[in-house]
Protein backbone atom coordinates (compact mmCIF):
# COMPACT_ATOMS: atom_id res chain seq x y z
CA UNK A 1 0.00 0.00 0.00
CA UNK A 2 2.51 2.26 0.64
CA UNK A 3 4.40 1.38 -2.40
CA UNK A 4 1.20 1.83 -4.07
CA UNK A 5 0.99 5.17 -3.13
CA UNK A 6 4.75 6.17 -4.14
CA UNK A 7 4.18 5.47 -7.35
CA UNK A 8 1.59 7.79 -7.81
CA UNK A 9 2.41 10.92 -5.95
CA UNK A 10 3.08 14.18 -7.75
CA UNK A 11 5.71 15.23 -9.49
CA UNK A 12 7.10 18.54 -8.08
CA UNK A 13 7.77 21.64 -9.63
CA UNK A 14 10.70 23.07 -8.88
CA UNK A 15 11.28 26.98 -9.92
CA UNK A 16 14.25 28.88 -9.78
CA UNK A 17 13.90 32.38 -8.23
CA UNK A 18 13.86 33.99 -11.71
CA UNK A 19 11.18 31.66 -13.19
CA UNK A 20 9.27 32.53 -10.18
CA UNK A 21 9.49 36.01 -10.79
CA UNK A 22 8.60 35.60 -14.19
CA UNK A 23 5.48 33.62 -13.46
CA UNK A 24 4.73 36.14 -11.20
CA UNK A 25 4.89 39.08 -13.23
CA UNK A 26 2.61 37.17 -15.84
CA UNK A 27 -0.08 36.76 -13.60
CA UNK A 28 0.26 40.51 -12.58
CA UNK A 29 0.14 41.80 -15.73
CA UNK A 30 -2.81 39.46 -16.81
CA UNK A 31 -4.74 40.74 -13.46
CA UNK A 32 -3.71 44.21 -13.13
CA UNK A 33 -2.76 45.17 -16.46
CA UNK A 34 -4.20 48.59 -16.41
CA UNK A 35 -5.17 49.72 -12.84
CA UNK A 36 -5.96 53.01 -11.17
CA UNK A 37 -4.91 53.24 -7.43
CA UNK A 38 -5.36 56.32 -4.87
CA UNK A 39 -2.76 56.82 -2.00
CA UNK A 40 -0.04 59.72 -1.08
CA UNK A 41 2.74 60.55 -2.46
CA UNK A 42 5.99 59.88 0.04
CA UNK A 43 9.62 59.47 -0.67
CA UNK A 44 9.75 61.05 -3.86
CA UNK A 45 13.08 60.98 -6.10
CA UNK A 46 13.76 62.47 -8.90
CA UNK A 47 17.02 59.80 -10.49
CA UNK A 48 19.80 60.94 -12.92
CA UNK A 49 17.82 58.66 -15.66
CA UNK A 50 14.85 61.18 -15.34
CA UNK A 51 12.36 58.28 -13.81
CA UNK A 52 10.34 59.55 -10.59
CA UNK A 53 10.85 57.14 -7.73
CA UNK A 54 7.97 57.43 -5.04
CA UNK A 55 5.55 55.87 -2.34
CA UNK A 56 1.67 55.33 -2.10
CA UNK A 57 0.73 55.31 1.33
CA UNK A 58 -2.71 54.86 2.90
CA UNK A 59 -2.82 54.93 6.40
CA UNK A 60 -1.44 51.19 7.20
CA UNK A 61 -0.20 50.31 3.70
CA UNK A 62 2.10 51.31 0.86
CA UNK A 63 3.09 50.81 -2.74
CA UNK A 64 6.01 51.01 -4.17
CA UNK A 65 5.88 53.04 -8.15
CA UNK A 66 7.93 54.24 -10.43
CA UNK A 67 6.77 56.81 -13.19
CA UNK A 68 9.94 56.23 -16.13
CA UNK A 69 10.87 59.53 -17.92
CA UNK A 70 8.95 59.02 -21.26
CA UNK A 71 5.23 58.83 -18.92
CA UNK A 72 5.75 61.50 -17.10
CA UNK A 73 7.85 64.12 -19.49
CA UNK A 74 3.83 64.81 -20.67
CA UNK A 75 2.15 65.63 -17.14
CA UNK A 76 1.10 69.11 -16.59
CA UNK A 77 1.85 69.31 -12.56
CA UNK A 78 5.06 67.85 -11.16
CA UNK A 79 4.48 65.16 -8.34
CA UNK A 80 5.71 66.14 -4.48
CA UNK A 81 5.76 64.37 -1.38
CA UNK A 82 2.21 64.41 1.17
CA UNK A 83 -0.13 65.03 -2.63
CA UNK A 84 -2.83 62.92 -2.90
CA UNK A 85 -3.11 61.39 -6.31
CA UNK A 86 -4.83 58.89 -8.32
CA UNK A 87 -1.81 56.70 -9.89
CA UNK A 88 -3.21 54.67 -13.20
CA UNK A 89 -0.57 52.05 -14.97
CA UNK A 90 -0.26 48.42 -14.23
CA UNK A 91 1.53 45.86 -12.11
CA UNK A 92 4.94 44.93 -12.50
CA UNK A 93 7.69 42.66 -10.70
CA UNK A 94 11.59 44.26 -9.90
CA UNK A 95 13.40 41.17 -10.62
CA UNK A 96 16.52 42.54 -8.82
CA UNK A 97 14.98 42.45 -5.34
CA UNK A 98 11.79 40.40 -6.08
CA UNK A 99 9.24 42.99 -5.08
CA UNK A 100 6.60 44.14 -7.00
CA UNK A 101 5.71 47.43 -8.29
CA UNK A 102 3.07 50.28 -10.06
CA UNK A 103 4.57 51.45 -13.10
CA UNK A 104 2.89 54.85 -12.99
CA UNK A 105 1.63 55.96 -16.67
CA UNK A 106 -0.58 58.66 -15.44
CA UNK A 107 -0.70 60.81 -12.26
CA UNK A 108 -4.04 62.96 -11.54
CA UNK A 109 -3.95 65.12 -8.03
CA UNK A 110 -7.25 64.55 -6.17
CA UNK A 111 -9.24 67.93 -4.77
CA UNK A 112 -7.38 70.07 -7.60
CA UNK A 113 -7.19 69.25 -11.15
CA UNK A 114 -3.70 69.01 -12.83
CA UNK A 115 -3.77 71.99 -15.02
CA UNK A 116 -4.84 74.04 -12.12
CA UNK A 117 -2.08 72.36 -9.98
CA UNK A 118 0.78 73.12 -12.79
CA UNK A 119 -0.72 76.46 -13.04
CA UNK A 120 -0.30 77.36 -9.63
CA UNK A 121 3.22 75.31 -9.36
CA UNK A 122 4.76 77.47 -12.18
CA UNK A 123 3.08 80.37 -11.04
CA UNK A 124 4.77 80.46 -7.37
CA UNK A 125 7.97 79.53 -9.32
CA UNK A 126 8.35 81.99 -11.42
CA UNK A 127 7.30 84.91 -8.97
CA UNK A 128 10.08 83.54 -6.53
CA UNK A 129 12.32 84.72 -9.96
CA UNK A 130 10.81 88.26 -9.95
CA UNK A 131 9.17 87.43 -13.65
CA UNK A 132 6.11 89.19 -11.88
CA UNK A 133 7.87 92.24 -9.82
CA UNK A 134 6.08 95.51 -11.35
CA UNK A 135 9.74 96.85 -10.93
CA UNK A 136 10.14 95.30 -14.08
CA UNK A 137 7.55 96.00 -15.87
CA UNK A 138 7.63 98.97 -18.52
CA UNK A 139 5.51 101.54 -19.33
CA UNK A 140 3.14 101.39 -22.61
CA UNK A 141 4.42 104.21 -25.17
CA UNK A 142 1.97 107.53 -24.98
CA UNK A 143 0.88 107.20 -28.68
CA UNK A 144 2.05 103.95 -30.41
CA UNK A 145 2.42 104.42 -34.16
CA UNK A 146 3.17 101.18 -35.24
CA UNK A 147 1.68 98.12 -33.44
CA UNK A 148 2.61 94.31 -33.35
CA UNK A 149 -0.16 91.95 -33.15
CA UNK A 150 0.51 87.56 -32.30
CA UNK A 151 -2.95 85.74 -32.50
CA UNK A 152 -4.48 83.93 -35.07
CA UNK A 153 -5.61 85.37 -38.48
CA UNK A 154 -8.62 83.33 -38.71
CA UNK A 155 -11.73 84.38 -36.10
CA UNK A 156 -13.22 87.23 -34.24
CA UNK A 157 -10.69 88.76 -32.43
CA UNK A 158 -8.13 90.05 -34.50
CA UNK A 159 -11.55 91.78 -36.77
CA UNK A 160 -12.71 93.09 -33.34
CA UNK A 161 -9.22 95.04 -32.63
CA UNK A 162 -8.92 95.98 -35.96
CA UNK A 163 -11.99 97.88 -35.72
CA UNK A 164 -11.15 99.04 -32.64
CA UNK A 165 -8.09 100.54 -33.36
CA UNK A 166 -9.36 102.06 -36.81
CA UNK A 167 -12.01 104.07 -35.40
CA UNK A 168 -10.03 105.22 -32.15
CA UNK A 169 -6.87 105.94 -34.18
CA UNK A 170 -7.22 105.55 -38.25
CA UNK A 171 -3.46 105.67 -40.10
CA UNK A 172 -2.03 103.38 -37.63
CA UNK A 173 0.63 100.98 -38.59
CA UNK A 174 -0.56 97.00 -37.76
CA UNK A 175 1.93 93.99 -38.37
CA UNK A 176 0.27 90.43 -37.63
CA UNK A 177 2.18 87.58 -36.64
CA UNK A 178 -0.62 84.74 -37.46
CA UNK A 179 -0.08 82.53 -34.78
CA UNK A 180 -1.87 79.30 -33.21
CA UNK A 181 -3.26 79.95 -29.87
CA UNK A 182 -4.46 76.55 -29.06
CA UNK A 183 -3.45 72.73 -29.60
CA UNK A 184 -0.01 71.36 -30.61
CA UNK A 185 2.30 73.68 -32.26
CA UNK A 186 0.81 76.93 -30.65
CA UNK A 187 3.63 77.55 -27.80
CA UNK A 188 6.18 77.30 -30.75
CA UNK A 189 3.79 80.06 -32.68
CA UNK A 190 3.36 82.19 -30.23
CA UNK A 191 6.76 82.58 -28.64
CA UNK A 192 8.36 83.06 -32.54
CA UNK A 193 5.98 85.84 -32.87
CA UNK A 194 7.05 87.56 -29.90
CA UNK A 195 10.55 86.81 -30.52
CA UNK A 196 10.06 88.62 -34.25
CA UNK A 197 9.18 91.51 -32.65
CA UNK A 198 11.51 91.58 -30.41
CA UNK A 199 14.31 91.35 -32.70
CA UNK A 200 13.24 93.06 -35.40
CA UNK A 201 12.64 96.22 -33.76
CA UNK A 202 9.82 97.90 -35.12
CA UNK A 203 6.63 97.65 -33.26
CA UNK A 204 6.82 99.97 -30.05
CA UNK A 205 4.07 97.75 -28.10
CA UNK A 206 3.13 93.81 -28.98
CA UNK A 207 -0.55 93.12 -28.24
CA UNK A 208 -1.03 88.88 -27.23
CA UNK A 209 -4.64 88.20 -27.61
CA UNK A 210 -7.18 85.43 -27.41
CA UNK A 211 -10.71 84.52 -27.19
CA UNK A 212 -12.16 83.11 -24.10
CA UNK A 213 -12.52 79.58 -23.77
CA UNK A 214 -11.78 76.91 -21.02
CA UNK A 215 -8.64 76.77 -18.51
CA UNK A 216 -7.33 73.73 -21.40
CA UNK A 217 -8.14 76.16 -24.21
CA UNK A 218 -5.91 79.21 -22.72
CA UNK A 219 -3.47 76.22 -21.23
CA UNK A 220 -0.67 78.19 -23.92
CA UNK A 221 -0.54 80.84 -22.26
CA UNK A 222 0.08 79.16 -18.81
CA UNK A 223 3.14 77.41 -20.28
CA UNK A 224 7.01 78.18 -18.64
CA UNK A 225 8.14 79.13 -22.63
CA UNK A 226 5.21 81.62 -23.70
CA UNK A 227 6.33 83.17 -19.95
CA UNK A 228 9.75 83.40 -20.51
CA UNK A 229 9.21 84.71 -24.32
CA UNK A 230 7.05 87.36 -22.76
CA UNK A 231 9.86 88.37 -20.40
CA UNK A 232 12.54 88.50 -22.67
CA UNK A 233 10.35 90.80 -25.56
CA UNK A 234 12.60 93.87 -25.82
CA UNK A 235 9.52 95.86 -26.15
CA UNK A 236 6.38 96.35 -23.97
CA UNK A 237 3.84 93.67 -24.17
CA UNK A 238 0.01 93.22 -23.38
CA UNK A 239 -2.07 90.12 -22.26
CA UNK A 240 -5.14 90.76 -24.32
CA UNK A 241 -6.23 86.99 -23.28
CA UNK A 242 -9.78 85.25 -22.62
CA UNK A 243 -11.98 87.20 -20.87
CA UNK A 244 -12.17 89.44 -17.90
CA UNK A 245 -12.37 86.46 -15.54
CA UNK A 246 -9.95 84.17 -16.98
CA UNK A 247 -6.04 84.48 -15.62
CA UNK A 248 -3.45 83.27 -16.87
CA UNK A 249 0.72 83.35 -16.45
CA UNK A 250 0.85 85.15 -19.17
CA UNK A 251 -1.21 88.11 -17.40
CA UNK A 252 1.44 88.02 -14.35
CA UNK A 253 4.34 88.67 -16.70
CA UNK A 254 3.06 90.98 -19.58
CA UNK A 255 3.34 94.58 -18.78
CA UNK A 256 -0.03 95.14 -18.75
CA UNK A 257 -2.85 93.06 -18.70
CA UNK A 258 -6.20 93.78 -20.83
CA UNK A 259 -9.61 92.19 -19.63
CA UNK A 260 -10.43 91.14 -23.55
CA UNK A 261 -8.56 91.64 -26.57
CA UNK A 262 -10.99 95.03 -27.63
CA UNK A 263 -10.45 96.47 -24.19
CA UNK A 264 -6.62 95.91 -25.01
CA UNK A 265 -6.74 97.65 -27.86
CA UNK A 266 -8.79 100.96 -26.43
CA UNK A 267 -6.05 100.75 -23.56
CA UNK A 268 -3.03 100.94 -25.72
CA UNK A 269 -4.57 104.02 -28.28
CA UNK A 270 -6.57 107.01 -27.43
CA UNK A 271 -8.82 108.43 -29.78
CA UNK A 272 -7.78 111.29 -32.36
CA UNK A 273 -10.53 113.46 -30.83
CA UNK A 274 -9.08 112.86 -27.66
CA UNK A 275 -5.28 113.55 -28.68
CA UNK A 276 -7.10 116.59 -30.53
CA UNK A 277 -8.48 117.79 -27.14
CA UNK A 278 -5.50 117.58 -25.58
CA UNK A 279 -3.91 119.65 -28.25
CA UNK A 280 -6.19 122.02 -28.38
CA UNK A 281 -6.20 122.77 -24.09
CA UNK A 282 -2.02 122.45 -24.69
CA UNK A 283 -2.26 125.83 -26.91
CA UNK A 284 -4.86 127.32 -24.98
CA UNK A 285 -2.53 127.19 -21.81
CA UNK A 286 0.34 128.39 -24.06
CA UNK A 287 -1.76 131.07 -25.37
CA UNK A 288 -3.03 132.50 -21.54
CA UNK A 289 1.21 132.35 -20.84
CA UNK A 290 1.73 134.65 -23.62
CA UNK A 291 -1.06 137.31 -22.81
CA UNK A 292 0.36 136.86 -19.32
CA UNK A 293 4.26 137.29 -19.82
CA UNK A 294 3.28 140.38 -22.18
CA UNK A 295 0.49 142.21 -19.43
CA UNK A 296 3.68 141.79 -16.59
CA UNK A 297 6.20 142.99 -19.72
CA UNK A 298 3.55 146.12 -20.26
CA UNK A 299 3.26 146.59 -16.28
CA UNK A 300 7.21 146.34 -16.01
CA UNK A 301 7.60 149.23 -18.52
CA UNK A 302 4.95 151.21 -17.16
CA UNK A 303 6.48 151.41 -14.23
CA UNK A 304 10.47 152.51 -15.98
CA UNK A 305 9.48 156.00 -15.10
CA UNK A 306 9.32 155.90 -11.06
CA UNK A 307 10.95 152.84 -10.49
CA UNK A 308 14.11 154.52 -12.38
CA UNK A 309 14.01 157.60 -10.12
CA UNK A 310 13.44 154.58 -6.59
CA UNK A 311 16.23 152.67 -8.20
CA UNK A 312 18.80 155.55 -8.42
CA UNK A 313 17.74 156.24 -4.88
CA UNK A 314 18.27 152.80 -3.72
CA UNK A 315 21.70 152.31 -5.98
CA UNK A 316 23.03 155.13 -4.15
CA UNK A 317 21.76 153.69 -0.82
CA UNK A 318 22.77 150.86 -1.50
CA UNK A 319 26.33 151.64 -2.15
CA UNK A 320 26.56 153.59 0.87
CA UNK A 321 25.54 150.58 2.81
CA UNK A 322 28.29 148.10 0.75
CA UNK A 323 30.90 150.64 2.11
CA UNK A 324 29.47 149.84 5.82
CA UNK A 325 29.79 146.23 5.01
CA UNK A 326 33.66 146.75 3.64
CA UNK A 327 34.16 148.91 6.81
CA UNK A 328 32.78 146.43 9.18
CA UNK A 329 34.07 143.65 7.31
CA UNK A 330 37.91 144.80 7.49
CA UNK A 331 37.33 145.67 10.97
CA UNK A 332 36.48 142.31 11.94
CA UNK A 333 39.25 140.98 10.04
CA UNK A 334 41.80 143.05 11.64
CA UNK A 335 40.22 142.52 15.30
CA UNK A 336 40.04 138.49 14.15
CA UNK A 337 43.86 138.95 13.29
CA UNK A 338 44.62 140.62 16.48
CA UNK A 339 42.76 137.82 18.28
CA UNK A 340 45.60 135.26 16.08
CA UNK A 341 48.24 137.20 16.63
CA UNK A 342 48.03 137.21 20.83
CA UNK A 343 46.89 133.38 20.56
CA UNK A 344 50.28 132.39 18.66
CA UNK A 345 52.41 134.61 21.11
CA UNK A 346 50.49 133.13 24.15
CA UNK A 347 51.06 129.51 22.85
CA UNK A 348 54.94 130.61 21.91
CA UNK A 349 55.69 131.62 25.62
CA UNK A 350 53.87 128.63 26.95
CA UNK A 351 56.19 126.45 24.55
CA UNK A 352 58.98 128.32 26.08
CA UNK A 353 57.63 127.83 29.50
CA UNK A 354 57.07 124.04 29.33
CA UNK A 355 60.81 123.62 27.91
CA UNK A 356 62.51 125.03 31.12
CA UNK A 357 59.76 123.32 33.17
CA UNK A 358 62.31 120.94 35.37
CA UNK A 359 59.75 118.03 36.07
CA UNK A 360 59.79 116.88 32.82
CA UNK A 361 63.89 116.39 32.77
CA UNK A 362 63.56 115.36 36.59
CA UNK A 363 61.43 112.43 35.44
CA UNK A 364 63.26 111.72 32.05
CA UNK A 365 66.43 111.91 34.54
CA UNK A 366 64.55 109.35 36.84
CA UNK A 367 63.40 107.33 34.24
CA UNK A 368 66.82 106.84 32.87
CA UNK A 369 68.16 105.96 36.68
CA UNK A 370 65.47 103.23 36.70
CA UNK A 371 66.43 102.09 33.25
CA UNK A 372 70.52 101.85 34.56
CA UNK A 373 69.52 100.75 37.67
CA UNK A 374 67.59 97.61 35.90
CA UNK A 375 70.45 97.11 33.90
CA UNK A 376 72.88 97.04 36.82
CA UNK A 377 70.97 94.31 38.18
CA UNK A 378 70.66 92.22 35.45
CA UNK A 379 74.43 92.70 34.94
CA UNK A 380 74.90 91.12 38.32
CA UNK A 381 72.37 88.59 37.65
CA UNK A 382 73.82 87.84 35.01
CA UNK A 383 77.67 87.83 36.01
CA UNK A 384 76.77 85.44 38.80
CA UNK A 385 74.72 83.38 37.34
CA UNK A 386 78.16 82.91 35.10
CA UNK A 387 80.22 82.73 38.18
CA UNK A 388 78.33 80.07 39.29
CA UNK A 389 78.14 78.16 36.03
CA UNK A 390 81.92 78.42 35.85
CA UNK A 391 81.92 77.58 39.86
CA UNK A 392 79.76 73.87 38.96
CA UNK A 393 82.18 73.14 36.04
CA UNK A 394 85.10 73.70 38.33
CA UNK A 395 83.80 71.68 41.10
CA UNK A 396 82.60 69.06 38.82
CA UNK A 397 86.25 68.43 37.30
CA UNK A 398 87.62 68.89 41.27
CA UNK A 399 85.88 65.86 41.94
CA UNK A 400 86.98 64.09 38.71
CA UNK A 401 90.25 64.41 39.61
CA UNK A 402 89.88 63.51 43.77
CA UNK A 403 92.00 61.07 44.91
CA UNK A 404 89.24 60.31 47.47
CA UNK A 405 87.32 59.41 43.95
CA UNK A 406 89.91 56.53 43.43
CA UNK A 407 89.52 55.31 47.03
CA UNK A 408 85.89 55.00 46.55
CA UNK A 409 86.70 52.65 43.56
CA UNK A 410 88.58 50.18 46.21
CA UNK A 411 92.30 51.86 45.89
CA UNK A 412 94.51 52.82 49.14
CA UNK A 413 97.00 55.04 50.01
CA UNK A 414 99.70 53.98 51.73
CA UNK A 415 102.49 56.30 54.20
CA UNK A 416 105.41 55.49 55.77
CA UNK A 417 105.75 56.33 59.58
CA UNK A 418 107.19 59.66 58.51
CA UNK A 419 104.42 60.60 56.47
CA UNK A 420 105.57 59.86 53.29
CA UNK A 421 104.03 57.86 50.31
CA UNK A 422 105.07 55.03 49.46
CA UNK A 423 105.34 54.62 45.94
CA UNK A 424 108.15 51.87 45.77
CA UNK A 425 108.31 48.66 48.22
CA UNK A 426 112.16 49.40 48.83
CA UNK A 427 110.74 52.81 50.55
CA UNK A 428 109.14 50.89 53.49
CA UNK A 429 111.91 48.02 54.72
CA UNK A 430 110.23 44.71 56.68
CA UNK A 431 109.78 45.46 60.13
CA UNK A 432 108.71 49.07 60.10
CA UNK A 433 105.07 50.29 60.04
CA UNK A 434 102.96 52.23 57.21
CA UNK A 435 99.65 53.54 57.51
CA UNK A 436 96.61 52.63 55.22
CA UNK A 437 94.09 55.42 53.69
CA UNK A 438 90.84 53.83 52.71
CA UNK A 439 87.80 55.36 51.59
CA UNK A 440 86.10 55.42 54.79
CA UNK A 441 88.59 55.10 57.89
CA UNK A 442 92.56 54.25 58.21
CA UNK A 443 94.24 51.00 58.80
CA UNK A 444 97.54 50.83 60.48
CA UNK A 445 99.91 47.84 59.39
CA UNK A 446 103.60 46.47 60.14
CA UNK A 447 105.78 45.33 57.02
CA UNK A 448 106.94 41.60 57.28
CA UNK A 449 107.53 41.21 53.86
CA UNK A 450 109.22 43.28 51.03
CA UNK A 451 109.52 42.39 47.56
CA UNK A 452 110.53 44.43 44.30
Amino acid sequence: MEQFALDFAPERRIFTVSELNAEVRALLDAEFGDIWVSGEISGLKLAASGHYYFTLKERESQLRCVAFRSAHRYWKFKPQDGLAVLARGRLDVYEARGEYQLLVELLEPQGLGALQLAFEQLKRRLALEGLFDAARKRRLPAYPRRIGIVTSPRGAVIADMLHVLSRRFPGLHIRLYPALVQGEGSIDDVCSGLEYFSRGGWAEVVILARGGGSLEDLWTFNEEAVARAIAACAVPVVSAVGHETDVTIADFVADLRAPTPSAAAEMIVCTRQDLLERIEGARQKLAQGVRYRLAMLARRLHQQGVDRALSLVHRSIGRRLQEVDEHEYRLREAMRAAQEYGRRAWRELDGRLRERDLRPRLAAAHRRLEGARAAAVECVRLDMARRRLAFERSSARLSQLSPLRILERGYAIVTSETGQIVKDSAAAAAGSTIQVLLARGRLEAKVTKSRS
